[in-house]
């Protein structure tokens, strides 16, 4: 039995499907609170909602460890799935408790538990940017700069925990996504830019960075889970592309304008001050932060190479993701 981690959102909801389609017994943890709202659309979209009779619920949490000991219980492997992802100051504490704190938990359940294996979602973002060559590897040394976010930060310390399981004799695969395309909650993480773009971009940057569909990470993760390779990490990533390539391609999907406007920086250190200001006055979260507008001027590129060489896996070409998750958002306006 698989026990999977943050099987309510996006890429766990996928990692469950993958799972089931399978035919492989899994166990999700769902905190009190969650909603399985996101889950259950995907099941339909893939017309699998049979399935999800396969996936047996428990509440739990992961900053509990006594909750997560419980829930392990009787599985043999583990998919750790779950995390914060923000960009909001206001969210550094509890992205830090969650996303490294809970980590810890989750190891050292899988160390009380004899876990046979352990599965953990990270993400590009802990890979650090110190690349001479302008591409990053699994190799890349993570080092502290002024483009790092608090997310990359949780993500890196996130990762030694698995290390020190590791160590400890649990083995271990870590994935690092790149900016994951799927459909879920169009109003969270990087599905927001469907219906941004829907909404209409004028602005563009001369930033990039690389892309995957979440049906090739919930793939990857279970294939590389069931492997024989252990203690290694792998980058998950289709394509590098340009944000304005993304943006102008949705754009022109969605029959509006594309951007036009070029963001300075200039414009870029004026606007994440602006939504500053506005959201301790208004109390909003503001729309742009800091590492945001970094993020959105930085260009970045990630080597799928060492994945290639152990699962010589075919990834989804982006522009088809882009087209699927674009009719998907469309069928539901």
């Amino acid at each position: 039995m698989i026990f999977v981690t943050g099987g309510t959102g996006l890429v766990g909801s996928h990692i469950l499907l993958e799972i089931t389609k399978q035919k492989i017994p899994v166990r999700a943890l769902k905190r009190i609170s969650s909603s399985k709202i996101v889950c259950e659309k995907v099941f339909n979209y893939y017309k699998q909602s049979h399935l999800l009779k396969e996936i047996e619920w428990i509440d739990g949490d992961i900053n509990d460890i006594i909750s997560i000991e419980e829930a392990i219980n009787g599985c043999n492997y583990v998919i750790h799935a779950a995390a914060i992802i923000s960009f909001n100051p206001d969210d550094v504490k509890e992205m830090l408790n969650v996303n490294i704190k809970g980590t810890a938990n989750v190891v050292n359940a899988c160390l009380d538990s004899n876990i046979k294996k352990i599965a953990y979602i990270s993400s590009i973002a802990a890979l650090g940017r110190n690349t001479s060559k302008g591409i990053v590897n699994e190799n890349c040394i993570f080092q502290m700069n002024k483009l790092e976010t608090n997310y990359s930060i949780s993500k890196y310390h996130a990762e030694l925990e698995l290390w020190r399981g590791a160590a400890e004799g649990l083995e271990t695969v870590i994935l690092n996504p790149s900016v994951i395309l799927g459909a879920g909650d169009w109003s969270k993480g990087s599905s927001q830019i469907f219906e941004k773009s829907f909404k209409g971009i004028k602005y563009y940057s001369e930033g990039g960075t690389g892309y995957v569909d979440v049906i090739d990470v919930a793939k990857c993760a279970v294939m590389l889970l069931h492997s024989d390779i252990k203690n290694e990490r792998f980058i998950i990533n289709s394509e590098n592309i340009k944000y304005r390539d993304i943006f102008d391609t949705l754009s022109e999907k969605f029959n509006k304008p594309k951007p036009k406007i070029k963001v300075t920086t200039l414009m870029k250190e004026i606007a994440w001050r602006i939504e500053y200001v506005k959201s301790l006055f208004l109390d909003i979260n503001p729309r742009i932060t800091r590492e945001t507008a970094n993020m959105a001027m930085s260009r970045s590129e990630y080597s799928n190479n060492k994945l290639q060489k152990y699962l010589d896996y075919k990834f989804i070409p982006i522009s088809e993701s882009l087209e699927n998750y674009a009719n998907w958002f469309l069928s539901e306006r």
